[in-house]
């Protein structure tokens, strides 16, 4: 590789970093790493004590066994065991999750969004009737102008 060629290599990385949707993208990021936090200890704390209550043990421990007798846990577990309690806990985190995002984030940004758009609608509408209007006066100077103008050669 040429040296020529480093340079705007460099720049345009630096350009793609300094750009404001990468930012944007990094602190959701984070906001949404905290935020799967909170979700997750609502689903074990809450939901799953709650299921637990409805039923005889929390949501991890729902399993069915597949293959042989299943007994044990970890590495002396016999059986092929299916943990669809596991699966039912992280899906209502992803429900939850999403939910939560949509409700609070999405559907307000998009009425905010679509509040602006009337607005600017609104705007551009009435910036309209005054150049209409603006234009109906002039044609009305004009025209008692020309009025004038036509009174004024008839007399002597």
């Amino acid at each position: 590789m040429s040296e020529k060629n480093d340079p705007s290599v460099w720049q345009g990385f630096k350009a793609f970093l300094m750009r404001g949707n990468v930012i944007d993208l990094a602190v959701a990021v984070v906001i949404g790493a905290a935020f799967t936090n909170i979700v997750n200890s609502v689903v074990k704390g809450v939901i799953n004590p709650l299921v637990g209550a409805f039923g005889t043990k929390s949501l991890d421990s729902y399993s069915s066994c597949l293959k042989g007798p299943c007994t044990g846990t970890g590495d002396a577990a016999t059986g092929v065991r299916i943990l669809w309690g596991s699966v039912l806990g992280a899906t209502l985190t992803f429900v939850i999750t999403a939910a939560v995002v949509y409700f609070m984030m999405v559907l307000p940004m998009a009425k905010y969004l679509a509040r602006q758009e009337a607005r600017r609608k609104a705007k551009e509408s009435t910036q309209e009737i005054i150049e209409v209007s603006e234009l109906e006066v002039l044609k009305e100077i004009r025209d008692a102008l020309v009025a004038q103008r036509g009174s004024g050669h008839d007399r002597p």
